[in-house]
C-alpha cells in the first residue's frame, strides 16, 4: 500500500510540479521586474521559453549529456513524489542530491571550460548545503519519531515551535537551493553575473528545457520542505503552510534582487557555521529534552 501511495505521488508530482513551478518562475520574473522598475515579461513567459526550447533541434557536444540530464530530471520527480506522498524525508533528500550529482556530471562531460567552472561551483554548493539538509531530517525524526513527512500530521503544534533553530538554518541554505543571490555561484538567470550560464553553457534545445523543468520541480520540493515546518494535526494548517511558503518565496526574490554574489569561500564557511550552530544545537536540545 505504501508503495502504491508513493507511485501515485510520483505521478501526481510529475504532472503538477512543473505547472506550479512554472507559475512560480513566472511570478519571480514579474516581481523582480517590479522591484527593478520594469514592466517585465508575462506570467507564463517561462512556459513560452521552455516550449520554444523543446521545438529546437536536439544538439549536444556528446551523447551522454542529455542522458545525465534526463536522469537528473527523473530523480527530482521521484524525490518530490516521495515527499509529497508522505514518504521518507531523508530518502527524498538523498535522491535530490543524487539528481544534483547527475547534473554536475552532465556539465563535466561537455569538457567546456565554462561548464566545468560552473560544475565546480555547483559541487561547492552541494558541499555547503548538504550538512544542513541532513541535520533537518535528523531533527525532524527526533521530534516526530519517524522520517516520514506524514509524521507532521500527528504533531499537536507546528513543528517549527520545537525546530525553529533548524528552520532558520534551512532558510539560510534555501537561498542556495533556489539559486538566488548572493549564493548563485554556478548558474544564474541574471545577466549581471560573471558566469551567466555556467554549468549549462553547453546545453541547448530540449536538454536545456529539461534543466528548466527540473528546476521547477526542485523549487516546488524545496518550498514543500518549508511548509512541512508549519503542518500539524489541524487541517487548516495547510492554508497556513501555503501562506508561509508564499511569504518565504517573496523574501527569497527580495534577497535575490538586493544582494550581490559572494565568493565561494564565504558560501562554504557561512553555510557550515549555520549548520553546526542551528542544526547541532536543535538536535542536542531534542535529544536531551
Amino acid at each position: 500500500m505504501n508503495l502504491l501511495f508513493t507511485l501515485i505521488g510520483i505521478v501526481a508530482f510529475a504532472v503538477l510540479a512543473p505547472c506550479v513551478g512554472c507559475l512560480l518562475a513566472g511570478l519571480d520574473r514579474v516581481i523582480s521586474a517590479r522591484m527593478q522598475g520594469r514592466v517585465g515579461p508575462p506570467l507564463l513567459q517561462p512556459y513560452y521559453d521552455v516550449r520554444k526550447l523543446l521545438q529546437k533541434e536536439a544538439a549536444s557536444v556528446n551523447k551522454v549529456e542529455d542522458t545525465y540530464i534526463t536522469c537528473a530530471l527523473v530523480l527530482s520527480i521521484v524525490a518530490g513524489g516521495i515527499f509529497f506522498s508522505g514518504g521518507n524525508l531523508l530518502f527524498s533528500i538523498f535522491i535530490i542530491t543524487l539528481s544534483g550529482l547527475f547534473f554536475i556530471v552532465a556539465a563535466y562531460s561537455s569538457r567546456s571550460p565554462y561548464a566545468e567552472v560552473g560544475a565546480h561551483r555547483e559541487t561547492l554548493q552541494v558541499m555547503a548545503y548538504e550538512p544542513m539538509m541532513l541535520f533537518m531530517a535528523v531533527a525532524f525524526y527526533l521530534a516526530s519519531g519517524t522520517f516520514n513527512s506524514a509524521g507532521a500530521l500527528f504533531f499537536a503544534v507546528p513543528a517549527v515551535t520545537v525546530l525553529w533553530p533548524v528552520f532558520l538554518g534551512f532558510m539560510f541554505v534555501l537561498t542556495i537551493k533556489l539559486r538566488k543571490s548572493p549564493f548563485d555561484l554556478s548558474y544564474s538567470h541574471h545577466a549581471h553575473q560573471d558566469l551567466v550560464k555556467g554549468i549549462t553553457t553547453e546545453m541547448s534545445g530540449p536538454t536545456l528545457a529539461k534543466v528548466e523543468i527540473m528546476h521547477w520541480c526542485e523549487n516546488v520540493l524545496f518550498l514543500g520542505w518549508t511548509g512541512l515546518f508549519f503542518i500539524w494535526a489541524n487541517p487548516a494548517s495547510i492554508v497556513l503552510a501555503i501562506v508561509v511558503v508564499l511569504a518565504v518565496y517573496f523574501l527569497e526574490i527580495w534577497i535575490d534582487n538586493n544582494f550581490a554574489r559572494v565568493k565561494w569561500q564565504f558560501l562554504l564557511r557561512s553555510a557550515w557555521i549555520v549548520a553546526l550552530v542551528c542544526g547541532l544545537v536543535n538536535i542536542g536540545f531534542l535529544m536531551y529534552l
